[in-house]
């Protein structure tokens, strides 16, 4: 008897530190891991870019852009720092009091009082910061990180407030779903100003934010906004397959309901790399492993996966790709290195994890805002990943 029972124990720690080691290996290579990026590390990085980037009084602040003295900044900034800072209350820091400056900063600059997309840039004139006549038409990305932060402010603190998030954010997407969401193709456009004919087919790939769109429907019960999510993950698909990186141009053009691309050359929109994977695309691997932290699609934890396995091959993540996958610079840039850090994460790399993980994590520029504004926003993001 005592024979069976010993080895009764034996066959059952057997069973117990079997069933440990499975648990660990399915949270080192599951999809959706529990992120090991501590909160401490987050909170600190917080306070250091809102020292290095936050500007403005009491009322209403932005998020400085340019490294002059006199403070310049863009819609697509104050995108981010909504974003950034509703993200980081959700985790126990970054304040109310914070999010509502940002929110009246943005309010204080929309287009006008008709039209409440912001106006896509400001500087500093005197005691204010002032758009042009020509500053004051709007940039997609920027409005739509506005738009979803408001929906999270919403959540978090409710709308019984002094400003109304809720009827902010209804109010915001119903003038992007007019002025910013190309009617035939039901993708968004780059900006309201994009009317003519060649214009108002160009999509910013990185525009293609699914996640935001399935929350934009779930929010409004408005069905035309599932379209959008809908078309965006085709698109990124079909862009996807065209190349066997996985890597996607900056701009690319979509002309029919049928989703028929085109290509967009050199200088044609806004740099000479608008054809390459280049400063506006390095984010599509955040945007759409978002997409598969928060809802699970199989479609774009695909198109990451391939990305990921990419950048898993390259000695290093540099700045700037040809869609075949020949790096253009060779400067590294967090901009480009931490979506994929993150993204990694998300659908299960360790490699380019273990490999770059001190990137996402490690010291923040304080003058270069685009990188470090990007690397806050992935490590936010990280950080939640598995709560």
């Amino acid at each position: 008897m005592r024979h069976h029972k010993y080895q009764w124990l034996i066959s059952g720690l057997i069973i117990l530190v079997a069933f440990a080691i499975g648990i660990a290996v399915y949270n080192t290579y599951s999809p959706r891991s529990t992120s090991n990026v501590s909160t401490t590390v987050v909170k600190e990085h917080y306070q250091t870019w809102t020292k290095a980037y936050l500007r403005g009084n009491k009322q209403q602040k932005f998020v400085k852009t340019n490294k002059g003295t006199k403070d310049q900044t863009l819609s697509e900034a104050q995108g981010y720092g909504m974003l950034i800072t509703v993200m980081a209350a959700q985790q126990g820091f970054g304040s109310q009091k914070t999010f509502n400056q940002l929110t009246r900063y943005y309010m204080r600059h929309e287009i006008s009082s008709q039209n409440p997309l912001m106006a896509w840039r400001q500087n500093h004139k005197g005691i204010a910061m002032v758009s042009t006549k020509a500053e004051k038409t709007s940039a997609t990305d920027g409005d739509l990180d506005i738009a979803y932060a408001l929906i999270l402010a919403d959540e978090r603190w409710g709308s019984k407030g002094e400003l109304k998030y809720n009827q902010l954010a209804k109010r915001l997407l119903s003038a992007i779903k007019s002025k910013e969401i190309n009617s035939t193709t039901k993708l968004p456009k780059v900006g309201d100003w994009a009317t003519g004919p060649k214009s108002a087919t160009v999509v910013r790939t990185s525009d293609l934010m699914t996640a935001y769109f399935r929350k934009f429907a779930s929010y409004t019960n408005d069905g035309s906004w599932t379209k959008v999510a809908q078309n965006s993950q085709i698109l990124l698909k079909k862009l996807s397959n065209q190349q066997g990186t996985g890597l996607m141009a900056d701009f690319v053009t979509v002309r029919s309901s049928q989703l028929k691309t085109g290509t967009i050359g050199s200088k044609e929109v806004a740099s000479e790399h608008d054809n390459q994977y280049g400063f506006n695309a390095c984010r599509i691997p955040w945007r759409v492993a978002y997409d598969y932290q928060l809802y699970h699609s199989q479609t774009s934890k695909q198109i990451v996966r391939k990305m990921c396995r990419f950048f898993a091959d390259q000695k290093q993540i540099t700045a700037i790709y040809t869609l075949s996958g020949k790096p253009v610079e060779s400067y590294s840039n967090a901009a480009f290195t931490t979506p994929i850090v993150y993204a990694a994460q998300v659908v299960g790399n360790p490699e380019l994890k273990s490999r770059y993980i001190q990137v996402l994590t490690g010291k923040m520029s304080k003058t270069e805002y685009y990188p470090a504004t990007i690397q806050m926003a992935t490590l936010l993001a990280s950080s939640n990943i598995g709560k």
